[in-house]
């Protein structure tokens, strides 16, 4: 019996050597979890029932159990390495087959879809104009999307107006002359083809509480009826107490052709106080073209998209899913493992709801493996091997002992 005792021993120290051997092979593997050897004690069934002097026949390995503790999370210059700081796993599309993931080191194809270093592309919900919307999908990242121009359809100023300035006296308005108008401000504006135009304000105090103000696209005035010699204004504002009542008219002024856009303008908080004439606030929609700069993934799964026309741009969100028993997640090399009966099915969710932990960018999650302890762990399974081998060799020799007395 000894044999099969020692013999036992033997395939179960082997078994765990090449489970410590796999740990420390892979230390430096991004997301990898480490393996535990479960060991198991063998008695032979006996009919006779349970005595008190029952001698096992041996140990077997009764399985392997992966410990899937949280590893060290460190930073990496890639803004597409995104490490899962909690529970739950990367979902990943792979040749139209659903496996899962913790190491987070992605990159961009070809294609603009986001993918492992096998190929395998994640999965998410995109979005559509700044909107998440559908079902999970292979994420994309379109390589126009924001890009692409936009016209100006709406423009605001708020400016304060200097109570204390004089009205002006040198008529009629020009925007040449700087004596017939009081103060100046411009803003960019773009046509749907991404053309830049500068869009110039002028305000010409008319009376103590009156000012009118009028507008230029470079040379051609703004809304000008050429049936009249003078510059028409684009409107009036009327001052009570330095300041204009919300809703007023004269606060919103819509159908402005600027020859290749048309555009409204919101002239609402403008005020009327002593001290110098200057901007509080300005602003318009349009932009011209742009290409991609940058990738950020927040703590939440979001991923924006900058551009270079200073446009952002929220182009999806990623999702992981999370299992009640991972240890039956069936591991199938490249950092993935596949869903299993044992595992139970997934339990899909955002980053930061529900059980689900929080992502970090830029940022890898390393190995859980520990050195050391698997250091000291080969050292006892080598002395295991070695002493169960001795028991092999104490036994042949008894048996040789035996064979001796003839």
């Amino acid at each position: 019996m000894s044999f099969q005792q020692g013999l036992s021993g033997l395939n179960a120290a082997s078994r765990n050597l090449d489970v410590i051997g796999n740990n420390i092979a892979n230390v430096g593997t991004v997301g990898f979890k480490s393996s535990t050897t479960l060991f198991a004690d063998v008695y032979a069934n006996s009919l006779a029932g349970a005595g008190s002097d029952r001698v096992g026949i041996g140990v077997a390995v009764a399985g392997v159990m992966q410990n899937f503790t949280q590893g060290n999370i460190t930073t990496t210059s890639n803004p597409l390495d995104i490490a899962i700081n909690g529970n739950g796993f990367f979902r990943l599309s792979q040749d139209g087959a659903i496996v899962y993931s913790r190491n987070g080191q992605f990159r961009l194809d070809a294609d603009g879809y986001i993918v492992n270093a096998s190929g395998a592309r994640l999965t998410g919900i995109q979005a559509v104009n700044g909107q998440l919307a559908g079902s999970e999908t292979e994420l994309r990242i379109a390589f126009d999307g924001a890009g692409q121009p936009q016209a100006t359809t709406e423009a605001n100023v708020v400016a304060n107006l200097d109570a204390e300035a004089e009205a002006v006296t040198v008529t009629p308005f020009n925007p040449q002359d700087p004596r017939t108008y009081t103060y100046s401000t411009s803003l960019t504006c773009y046509d749907a083809e991404g053309r830049r135009y500068t869009v110039a304000l002028y305000y010409v105090k008319t009376g103590s509480d009156q000012w009118a103000v009028y507008g230029m696209n470079g040379n051609t005035p703004l809304n000008d009826d050429p049936a009249t010699p003078e510059l028409d204004p684009l409107t009036v504002l009327n001052f009570t107490n330095g300041r204009i009542p919300d809703g007023d008219p004269s606060l919103r002024v819509t159908g402005i052709d600027a020859g290749n856009f048309v555009f409204d303008l919101d002239l609402t908080g403008t005020t009327q106080y002593a001290g110098e004439s200057g901007i509080v606030d300005l602003g318009q929609n349009g932009y011209g073209m742009g290409r991609m700069t940058g990738i950020a993934v927040g703590e939440d799964g979001l991923i924006q998209v900058r551009y270079s026309n200073g446009r952002t741009e929220i182009v999806g969100q990623i999702r992981l899913v999370d299992f009640r028993n991972p240890n039956g997640l069936q591991p199938i090399g490249n950092n993935l493992f596949a869903e299993t009966p044992d595992s139970g099915t997934p339990i899909p969710g955002a980053p930061l709801t529900g059980r689900m932990g929080a992502l970090r960018a830029g940022a890898v999650e390393e190995s859980n493996v520990d050195l050391t302890q698997e250091l000291v762990n080969m050292i006892t399974a080598q002395r295991a091997y070695q002493a169960n081998a001795q028991t092999i060799k104490t036994q042949d020799q008894l048996m040789q002992t035996i064979v001796n007395l003839r």
